[in-house]
Parts: C-alpha cells; sequence; structure tokens
C-alpha cells in the first residue's frame, strides 16, 4: 500500500498526537506528517504554502475541540481557500455528539467522522480510500 505524501494533525492535546504519530509510522502513513495545536495556526500555515506553491497535505485529520479556533471555525475558514488540489478531511474527535456527526455532512470536503482513539486499522482505511479515489 502507498504512502502519503504528506499528511496534517490538527490537534491540541499533545499525549493523542504523539500516539497517533506512532500509529501513523507503524503503518507507513505519509513521508511527511504537519502538526498544529489548533485551527488558527493550521488555517495561517496552510495558506503560506499554498501561497509559496509548496506541496499542500493530502489529507488532514482534524479535531473539533481546541482553543483559539476549533474545527468548525477552520472548516469554515479552510473551505473558501482556493486550492488546485483535493485535501480530504477526516474529523477525529472523541466527540459522540449525534449533532457533530450530522454537522460534518454539510462540508463537501470531510471524508469521514472517526472516534478517538484512532486505531492502526482507521489508517489503513483511509491510505485505502485515498489511493482509490485518486487512480486514474
Amino acid at each position: 500500500m502507498s504512502k502519503l505524501k504528506i499528511a496534517c494533525i490538527i490537534d491540541d492535546d499533545p499525549i493523542f498526537i504523539f500516539g497517533l504519530k506512532k500509529v501513523m509510522n507503524s503503518v507507513d502513513f505519509a513521508e511527511e506528517i504537519l502538526v498544529y495545536k489548533n485551527g488558527e495556526d493550521a488555517l495561517e500555515n496552510l495558506i503560506a504554502i499554498k501561497n509559496d506553491k509548496e506541496t499542500l497535505p493530502e489529507v488532514i485529520l482534524l479535531d473539533l475541540n481546541m482553543p483559539i479556533m476549533d474545527g468548525w471555525q477552520f472548516l469554515d475558514e479552510f473551505t473558501q481557500v482556493k486550492v488546485d488540489k483535493k485535501i480530504t478531511v477526516y474529523i477525529v474527535s472523541s466527540s459522540i455528539d449525534p449533532l457533530d456527526y450530522e454537522k460534518t455532512k454539510k462540508y463537501n470536503h470531510i471524508e469521514n467522522y472517526i472516534i478517538k482513539p484512532v486505531q492502526t486499522d482507521d489508517l489503513k482505511t483511509i491510505l485505502k480510500t485515498f489511493k482509490s479515489q485518486n487512480e486514474l
């Protein structure tokens, strides 16, 4: 299974990030992993990457509950940014609120909603989905 060039984690929990990166490495998920601790930092940096014509991530793993700018606010802003490639977003949250799950349906960028903790099989499914959507 081929890995992603770049994946992005947007989450404020350092323990979760540490664990997720270990699981990502165990399945050879991505060549590079970008990490941002809130939506505002992510938005600013992803826009700068786009403006510098550098490579944007193929996949974003996005937490909903964060300080400064939460996942919903990030999505509202990020969906307004014009990018040259598809960036797939996976919500990764500890929230089991059905309203959060329903709200994801209004965003075209969201592929799926994953309840924390992220498992090896979740990442393998993301890779398979990405590969099948990007085959010619």
